[in-house]
């Protein structure tokens, strides 16, 4: 896991009243299921919708957001669509004020699969998400699981294929899945399980259930007593949201129940809230759970009747990897291959080998930008302790040659 990938969404309107009730997608007539195969990018579920029956369009598909909404509003500007009013959005670092308006009776189709009528989107003033950087990838927005809430949601990670059932016709038959309760509120799910923060030190928490977070776990450190960054905790950037980088601890937790099942060692991110942030909005949770641990099951969602079903998928016992390096990459150009570097964790091999913000990456051993991904370079910090790594970066139009060796910093 690294977290220049780590990127998601919080959303609470400062208006009196929330957003009309949201129209929904529909299976096509006769069909009592539908397989929808999405791209998982950087552990995040996209999905190729297509807005007005016009443009094609890429949606992260995401549980922990409340309404879906459209970060491109040259898209709805260029096909003319009214906005009814406007809402002030709290960002993901939870005090940023942003604009977006309110755009109704949007049609969305995901072609030969499922449709949306009249879908009610909010539309941002600007492109706050910058998702582009983070993932290499265009995205145009999010879409709100609620969206789907009338099937029952299953999500196969393995095969990369969402599959909507019928609810007056399902039956689980598959063995192996194990049933947990979960609470529906504002849109959005959320479970209560036990987080072993040490092997002895043992907290209930409420955790949102956030497929458009593309991380293992994140904890509100000054939500419960016992929810802190352990000792070996990193300070550091711990990613990017709507609102702005944001600044936090990456270290990791001995365990989290889920169910029958447990994962062990999770890197997690914590984030302290401001003061001055009301608590209320947060509808009492102590943080939440994201697409990197969830991709390691097969999740069956109910929203009608609060449950959801979990089953091992092929990575279940993997080791949860952080990045070795220290450095905080982002993506930019036409082709997503311009590396640059956002930021350095202190005293990590990249601060020691004296890479600097802003610094351009040019060449990663052998291989020139170019040729490379974001997930290529993420993954190449990622290798083994000891790893050695030789990069030529730019700097004030200037070619340095750097060598780091990677290690465990978490």
């Amino acid at each position: 896991m690294s977290k220049a990938v780590f990127f998601y969404f919080v959303f609470f309107f400062t208006s009196v009243s929330p957003l009309a009730a949201q129209g929904g997608f529909f299976i096509q007539p006769g069909q009592r299921q539908v397989d929808i195969p999405f791209e998982y990018v950087n552990n995040f579920i996209i999905l190729n919708i297509r807005f007005n029956n016009f443009f094609p369009l890429k949606f992260i598909f995401d549980t922990g957001a409340e309404h879906t909404i459209l970060s491109k509003r040259e898209i709805s500007d260029l096909m003319r669509v009214p906005y009814e009013r406007e809402f002030r959005v709290t960002g993901s670092d939870l005090k940023t004020e942003l604009i977006a308006y309110l755009a109704r009776q949007i049609r969305f189709d995901i072609p030969e699969k499922i449709f949306a009528p009249h879908e009610d989107i909010l539309v941002l003033q600007e492109d706050y998400f910058r998702f582009e950087e983070y993932a290499g990838v265009d995205v145009h927005g999010i879409l709100s699981a609620n969206a789907f809430s009338r099937y029952i949601i299953r999500i196969n990670y393995d095969r990369k294929i969402m599959t909507l059932y019928d609810r007056e016709t399902f039956k689980l038959r598959e063995s192996g899945f194990i049933e947990m309760p979960m609470e529906v509120y504002r849109n959005k799910i959320y479970l209560t399980t036990r987080l072993h923060i040490q092997p002895d030190s043992i907290a209930t928490v409420k955790l949102l259930i956030d497929t458009g977070a593309g991380l293992p776990l994140l904890l509100f450190s000054n939500t419960h007593p016992l929810v802190h960054p352990p000792a070996n905790a990193v300070s550091t950037n711990i990613g990017m949201g709507l609102g702005g980088y944001l600044e936090g601890f990456t270290g990791r937790v001995y365990k989290l129940e889920l169910g029958d099942f447990a994962e062990e060692n999770i890197v997690t991110y914590f984030q302290t809230l401001d003061s001055a942030f009301n608590m209320e909005y947060l509808h009492g949770r102590n943080g939440l759970l994201g697409n990197t641990l969830l991709g390691r099951f097969n999740v069956i969602l109910d929203y009608q009747n609060g449950k959801m079903w979990l089953k091992p998928a092929r990575n279940f016992k993997q080791a949860f990897v952080y990045d070795r390096s220290g450095l905080n990459v982002i993506a930019s150009g036409p082709g997503f291959n311009n590396f640059i570097v956002q930021s350095i964790v202190e005293h990590s091999p990249a601060s020691e080998a004296d890479f600097r913000k802003g610094d351009e990456i040019v060449r990663i051993g052998l291989t020139p930008s170019v040729l490379l991904s974001l997930t290529d370079v993420q993954r190449i910090m990622q290798k083994k302790p000891g790893k050695k790594i030789k990069i030529v970066v730019k700097r004030d139009g200037k070619r340095l040659k750097k060598k780091i060796i990677l290690r465990d910093l978490i």
